[in-house]
């Protein structure tokens, strides 16, 4: 059981400096979307579409439209074992620099999957 409870706080530990890491990354706007709905948006920097980062490591990421709602969800992370922070973030940085680039290797997912902002991160 001991083992156990220490791989939990190890893991305890990762998420927590990968959900600052992201914070430092984060704008203002941002950073207060994240406090308050466990989301942030970001524009894409070929079409200036609005996406919606949510908190999670898969399918936690949608394109919005100019009413607020759903148009598409994109599923794609990078590779490796990271926690959510860390792969957000990577999300982040691919949309605002490379958005082509990007959604060329994304999945596309239906929008009628729920959001997933309702999880709770743990910072």
């Amino acid at each position: 059981m001991a083992a156990i409870w220490e791989r939990w706080q190890a893991y305890e530990r990762k998420e927590a400096r990968g959900l600052a890491l992201m914070s430092a990354w984060l704008s203002p706007e941002q950073r207060s979307q994240f406090e308050k709905c466990n989301r942030f948006d970001v524009i894409g920097s070929e079409s200036g579409k609005r996406y919606r980062i949510c908190y999670g490591t898969s399918t936690n990421v949608y394109e919005m439209d100019g009413s607020d709602r759903v148009v598409l969800g994109w599923c794609f992370r990078p590779a490796g074992s990271l926690v959510a922070g860390d792969v957000m973030l990577a999300q982040k940085i691919a949309l605002e620099t490379d958005e082509r680039a990007t959604l060329m290797v994304a999945r596309p997912f239906p929008s009628s999957f729920p959001l997933r902002a309702t999880l709770p991160p743990t910072h």
